[in-house]
């Protein structure tokens, strides 16, 4: 049976994988369902429809599944996903989504994810991502696997962030960040590639020297972004298993409704 302290207040309409540890004044409503493993720790309050996975680590006080804070939400029935082995630290709040879009919200697995972070409606947040001190993501942004988002920092509503890709402490993301790349300020700069974030991740000399090159075409040739992306089209082939590195590169930049940061 799970191990819920006495002072827990779990819904009969909740369900609890057998190894679920839920720790004291934690609230845990109906619809919501949690895998083997996880621990919600004292104080959190877990609303549903909410899915959580497997041994996540849920600190408390937080807010998990609440709805979305968007004036459009009429009680639809949209939900929270989120997947295993995440660290979810003091005082976030994930909401749920709405069905302007998808009605999910959604974070992948083995995220870092500190305190103060808010995750709003819709959001799509990827893998092994770190989320540092009171990030904000605003309804409808998508967040690729690998991204580090610096604290204090704001993201607008429907941006993107590419894989690998780095936000600087206290920044204003108003616009797409592609792929690999290293961004911060107010307003917005790129600073060059995650060439130390590949490196740990076991890209080869040969793949980070085509990624710098990308980063050249895109930002350092004085191309329009057209001629940027045919130029980096054509780099497919000269780099071994580096052609999905490209095509990653041009499908976010093929997708970009808002324009990518420059």
């Amino acid at each position: 049976m799970p191990q819920i302290h006495p002072t827990a207040v779990v819904d009969p309409g909740a369900e609890l994988a057998a190894t679920v540890t839920v720790g004291p004044y934690a609230v845990i409503g109906t619809g919501v369902a949690i895998g083997e493993g996880t621990t919600v720790g004292a104080h959190a309050v877990i609303e549903g429809p909410t899915t959580i996975g497997r041994d996540n680590r849920i600190h408390g006080p937080t807010a998990i599944g609440g709805p979305p804070q968007d004036m459009k939400y009429r009680g639809e029935p949209t939900r929270l996903e989120i997947g295993d082995r995440n660290t979810i630290r003091e005082f976030c709040t994930f909401n749920r989504g709405t069905v302007q879009d998808g009605g999910v919200t959604r974070i992948g697995d083995d995220n870092w994810i500190m305190a103060y972070v808010h995750v709003a409606h819709d959001v799509r947040v990827g893998s092994r991502c770190i989320l540092a001190n009171n990030a904000t993501l605003a309804g409808h942004v998508h967040v690729g696997d690998w991204v580090i988002v610096g604290g204090l920092t704001g993201v607008h509503q429907f941006c993107r962030i590419g894989a690998h890709a780095m936000i600087g402490f206290q920044s204003h993301v108003s616009q797409d960040v592609p792929p690999f790349m290293t961004v911060s300020g107010n307003p917005l700069g790129v600073h060059g590639f995650n060439v130390e974030g590949l490196r740990r991740r076991g890209f080869s000399k040969e793949r980070i020297a085509l990624v710098k090159r990308m980063h050249r075409l895109l930002y350092r040739d004085g191309l329009t972004l057209e001629q940027a992306r045919e130029a980096i089209a054509a780099l497919r082939g000269t780099v071994e298993c580096g052609d999905a590195d490209v095509a990653l590169l041009l499908d976010f930049l093929a997708a970009s409704t808002r324009g990518i940061a420059r």
